[in-house]
């Protein structure tokens, strides 16, 4: 963290904090006091834009999955899901549920090491007093090795069934290029049932931290799944009555561009600020969580809602002892798909898929031309949905937090951005944290 920079007795005051890691992407958090009042707060999103949706047009269509795996190196799968269903929906195709529950299996080792890495490594630390996750591990090991060994074990399912657990190469559209043999889905087994224990013990082990007193005003926006917890598919609805399909959801969303961020700030129908990922996804679906992901959510302290975003690192570990769960249940099922993809002929159309990336809902739309070729493309990333709800966020954790010194109300600032693990990368990150009292 940076220092402290005083301007004299009744001068504004500064406080820069450099560097803030623990988050994905680049950019500043500004926060405005001016007699006892928080008057301003301002996420800076100064990473350069990648512009992917331009870079998708004149491809065919076959080409997106893999395109847009090259958006987040922690959630590739999120969008080679989303982009195979989009495309499907354009071409009215339905895969097998063979098919179907292979990618389930894949998108499950996906949220075990982003939710392994964000609790761990990025987020328990902000609890326990410690800068960083070596400085955690040198008080306490056992927790990071336990971490790693949830990540690794979620990087084996995207190996196994991805073909690498980064950008894997073996999805399509309409399936995959080719069904892991059931020898090798077997040997996930072993690793998923450990893995199980060390996400029940990461239950316990959140929930005993010590969380700040904050309960948001959210409207919540996630997908159901008829009855399952969703994943890689659903119905997006709202904590509010809403029940659209993927299609009408993302002609609600209005995106604007705000002259501080690379990237697009969203509002349902143009106008309201909400919020997607594991609070949202916990608070329209807790009930569908199953037996053991349940009585730990219990024995968490987690009601059927959680409001409080500090808690969202207890929530990330009940869907990581979900997601175990869910995997070992998908591997001794397991039946290898045959053919491993449906056949998928273009023809002109729109489709759009949305899926549940560990962070939040992801939203990709297609225009397709006769000849499959990508004629229009947009894609919206969960923290560009979430941007204006931690800007809220951070006014009253803020606005409730003035008795604290600068320093300390500095690490809380980043603390109550690292809830929403923003990856900034995908739609913008957060390098400096800057206070100023007037």
């Amino acid at each position: 963290m940076g220092g402290t920079v005083s301007h004299g007795s009744g001068s504004p005051r500064t406080i820069g904090v450099e560097g803030l890691a623990r988050v994905e992407g680049e950019g500043s958090l500004r926060v405005v006091i001016a007699d006892g009042t928080v008057t301003d707060v301002a996420l800076d999103i100064f990473e350069p834009p990648r512009y992917f949706e331009a870079l998708l047009v004149g491809r065919h269509f076959t080409e997106a999955p893999d395109i847009t795996a090259r958006i987040c190196g922690i959630c590739p799968v999120a969008y080679q899901m989303s982009a195979c269903a989009a495309m499907e929906d354009a071409f009215g195709v339905t895969v097998d549920e063979r098919v179907a529950a292979l990618r389930r299996l894949l998108y499950c080792g996906e949220w075990i090491q982003s939710h392994a890495l964000h609790v761990y490594l990025l987020h328990a630390p902000d609890f326990l007093g410690y800068d960083d996750a070596v400085e955690l591990a040198e008080h306490d090991r056992g927790a990071i090795e336990r971490g790693l060994q949830l990540k690794r074990t979620g990087n084996l399912i995207m190996e196994t069934v991805g073909g690498r657990a980064v950008h894997p190469i073996n999805v399509r559209v309409g399936g995959f290029y080719a069904a892991p043999p059931p020898s090798a889905i077997a040997n996930l087994a072993d690793p998923l049932r450990r893995a199980r224990d060390a996400a029940l013990a990461t239950v316990e082990w959140v929930a005993g931290f010590d969380f700040p007193d904050l309960v948001g005003d959210y409207r919540f926006v996630a997908l159901r799944d008829s009855g399952r917890y969703p994943i890689e598919q659903g119905r997006p609805a709202s904590s509010d009555g809403l029940d659209v399909s993927p299609g009408e959801l993302a002609d609600l969303i209005v995106e604007e561009h705000v002259a501080r961020s690379t990237a697009l700030h969203a509002r349902l129908g143009g106008r309201d600020p909400y919020l997607t990922g594991p609070l949202a996804r916990y608070a329209l679906n807790s009930a569908a969580l199953g037996r053991l992901a349940g009585e730990a959510a219990t024995r968490a302290g987690l009601g059927e809602v959680c409001s409080n975003p500090f808690r969202s690192i207890v929530v990330r570990a009940v869907e990581l002892v979900f997601a175990c769960n869910e995997a070992l249940s998908l591997v001794e099922a397991y039946a290898p798909p045959d053919p491993p993809a449906s056949d998928v002929i273009a023809r002109p159309g729109t489709g759009t898929g949305a899926t549940e990336a560990p962070r939040g809902l992801l939203l990709q739309s297609y225009e397709i031309d006769g000849e499959g070729i990508i004629r229009h493309a947009r894609i919206v990333p969960p923290t560009s949905q979430n941007q204006l709800t931690i800007e809220a966020d951070l006014r009253r954790v803020a606005q409730g937090s003035l008795d604290l010194s600068d320093d300390e109300l500095g690490w809380r600032c980043e603390q109550c951005v690292r809830n929403h693990d923003p990856c900034i990368s995908c739609a913008a990150h957060f390098l400096d944290i800057t206070v100023v009292r007037a």
